[in-house]
Parts: C-alpha cells; structure tokens; sequence
C-alpha cells in the first residue's frame, strides 16, 4: 500500500476524530484505553489544539499516514523531544483495516527520513512483548533492541512486559 506522511494541521480535527472513534476498540486491544472523555468531540478538539501547540514549539512532532487517496490510515509521532540531547520518542498506530499491508514499516521508514531536517540523532521506542508485528517494524527500520523489563504491567486482563528499541541515526 503506498503512502505518505503529513504532519498534523489544524484542518485535520474532523477527519482524525472520525479516524479514532472507527478504530477505537482495536486499539484498546493493544494499548490502554485514553478514556470515555478522549471521544467527546470538544475534548477531542482541545486536544487536537494542545497537540498543534505542541508541535508549534517544536517538542513534539506529530503526522497523520495518509493513503494516497487522503484517507487517513494511521498515525505516527515524535514526542518528548529532548533537543541538547537530540532524542525523541517513537509511537505510531495504523487503523484496523491497513493492518498487515506494509503501513507502519513504512510510515517509520518516512518519519526517520524526516528526521535529518529535525536534528534528532537517536529515537526511543517501546512495545509490549506480546506486539510481535511492533517489534519487527522497529527492527525492520534499523532500530536495535535496547532493553527488557521483567516488571509487568496489566491491560485487558493480560500480564505484559515491555521491550525498549534504539535507532541512531547514522547520517
């Protein structure tokens, strides 16, 4: 599937809002929940604001993955910018129906291109150790595992670890 990345604007609140409640049960199967408030569409819009001011000062950098047609199909940002270190945090998620079809690898494949203009020379990411497809985006993408943690967390009922990954850029 091809497609491309487009950092968030503020005309993409509607379209993202519809985007979150249509695939709001298949994330909740693989992250916590961000709560009944989050689907509200004031809250939601003030959200959306306060991740565009975000994005304004340059601590966050967040992109919609868009289907060549416009349709957005996933998300996928840099956040907790540490600018004298030079690092970000990685995290994406790809709606339901493009599962499986390349989207993420690829999308993280376009964020890392990005990120020479950014000055970002190494990215964290981390995932739990049942999120096999996770796990091979990043190290498909050249990220290096980090490190485990034996401490569990709890979701949906189910017991899980998480797995930490490293990407530096080499450029």
């Amino acid at each position: 599937m091809d497609i491309l990345i487009e950092q968030l604007d503020v005309t993409d609140a509607h379209n993202l809002y519809k985007f979150e409640l249509q695939n709001r049960e298949f994330f909740e199967e693989m992250v916590p929940s961000r709560g009944d408030d989050y689907y509200g569409l004031e809250v939601f819009k003030k959200r959306h604001e306060t991740l565009l001011e975000e994005q304004a000062q340059g601590s966050s950098y967040f992109y919609l993955i868009k289907s060549t047609d416009g349709s957005i199909v996933g998300r996928i940002n840099l956040v907790d910018i540490d600018k004298s270190q030079k690092i970000g945090h990685l995290g994406h998620r790809v709606g339901q129906l493009y599962t499986r079809k390349g989207v993420a690898k690829k999308a993280v494949k376009l964020l890392l291109e990005k990120l020479t203009d950014q000055d970002i020379i190494q990215v964290k990411a981390k995932t739990t150790t049942n999120n096999i497809a996770s796990q091979k985006v990043l190290e498909k993408n050249g990220f290096k595992h980090s490190k485990s943690y034996d401490e569990e967390s709890e979701m949906n009922g189910q017991k899980l670890n998480f797995v930490y990954y490293t990407w530096t850029n080499k450029a």
